[in-house]
């Protein structure tokens, strides 16, 4: 009996997961808090010259008057004339960013790596690329212009944040208020949209991720956080990070950095010589049968 195949396929799967479930779990969970610092040392990074960042959101908005998306002062009016949907806004704004992500995360982890590994890619590329805004284009919010309200600071005494967005109280200089384009709290809610909309089996829990990103949304543009416009382009990062994480897994990015070391050639290429090598070997192995045949 030929065990040969069972002991490769055995080495294949041990090689393709080395390290015990329990090492795997808390290696992702040093990459996502790591990928957190990042995300809050990015922000700190950005130029905090007001100046230059109040000219930029006045080019936004007006970008907005063009495409007619100009909804900041009625939504901001709304959270403010109503405490209870600013209160709730206010809470949503300081929490959900973290704790929705967070779930959705640790139930992709639960479901398994190929849902898990492409998934969490997508989210580490759109933030990257919302962080490398951040820090070449710095940007005033809504509440820093005159007429709209900060409604996180009007609700402060009835939550644990201080007057400096969603920093808890008394860490506000841990925070760079300027780094508000584009919108991670629009992207990650559309990462959470997009995860469930492609692995979740039910359709209401589809339906309340897509809910939840619209609501994310409207929380971050009517509590003066910032403009509708840095919540489009918010979704565009992650977008791109999903198109760029389907993309890696079809490049297979670890095998092209073998080859590309060992100086293999291109894929066509390989796959044409390995096809006149089996060519190569079947008429070697014809010959083989008529000699012995002849004997």
């Amino acid at each position: 009996m030929n065990h040969a195949g069972a002991v490769s396929t055995a080495s294949a799967l041990a090689r393709a997961h080395p390290w015990p479930r329990w090492a795997r779990g808390l290696f992702e969970l040093v990459l996502v808090v790591g990928l957190w610092v990042l995300y809050s040392l990015a922000r700190l990074l950005a130029d905090t010259n007001m100046a230059p960042a109040l000219r930029r959101a006045d080019e936004l908005v007006d970008i907005e008057g063009l495409i007619g998306i100009q909804w900041e002062v009625p939504l901001n009016r709304l959270f403010t004339d109503y405490k209870v949907i600013g209160l709730l806004g206010s809470y949503w704004y300081a929490s959900l960013h973290y704790i929705v992500t967070a779930a959705v995360l640790i139930w992709l982890w639960r479901l398994g790596a190929d849902r898990y590994g492409p998934a969490r890619r997508a989210l580490v590329i759109g933030t990257l690329l919302g962080l490398m805004a951040y820090i070449s284009l710095p940007t005033a919010p809504p509440r820093f212009i005159g007429g709209y309200v900060d409604v996180l600071s009007l609700h402060a005494a009835d939550g644990w944040w201080g007057g400096d967005a969603s920093a808890p109280r008394g860490l506000g200089g841990l925070t760079n208020e300027l780094a508000a384009f584009p919108s991670l709290h629009a992207g990650w809610s559309l990462w959470v949209a997009l995860a469930l909309q492609i692995y979740a089996s039910r359709k209401w829990v589809r339906v309340l991720g897509w809910l939840y990103a619209l609501g994310t949304a409207i929380v971050i543009v009517g509590t003066g956080n910032h403009w509708v416009i840095d919540a489009i382009v918010g979704w565009m990062v992650i977008a791109a990070g999903w198109a760029a994480a389907e993309a890696l897994g079809r490049i297979q990015i670890s095998r092209l950095v073998r080859r590309i070391l060992r100086s293999e050639p291109a894929p066509y290429l390989a796959a044409a010589e390995v096809d006149g090598d089996d060519e190569h070997e079947d008429h070697e192995d014809v010959g083989h049968h008529l000699v012995e045949s002849e004997q």
